[in-house]
């Protein structure tokens, strides 16, 4: 159950993430894969700060970060 509840935060961060950085999600799929990717930069990035998360709440946002983090990156790589 753990497992399904981590992909469905990281469709819900994924598509937060597409809409503040471009405007609109990525399809399932897409949100899916730079949510899955943001929780694990998000998980790094608040360990280095010394932040704790707990909670579904908590998830959702050190999620968020991270995949925002994951597309600002991307966006980085393509205007080179």
């Amino acid at each position: 159950m753990d497992f399904i509840l981590f992909l469905i935060i990281g469709a819900i961060a994924g598509s937060l993430a597409g809409r503040v950085m471009k405007g609109r999600g990525f399809g399932i799929i897409g949100n899916l894969i730079v949510g899955v990717i943001g929780a694990f930069i998000g998980g790094v990035v608040f360990g280095l700060l010394g932040i704790a998360t707990y909670g579904l709440i908590g998830s959702l946002i050190s999620s968020l970060v991270g995949s925002i983090i994951l597309l600002w990156v991307i966006g980085l790589s393509k205007k080179h």
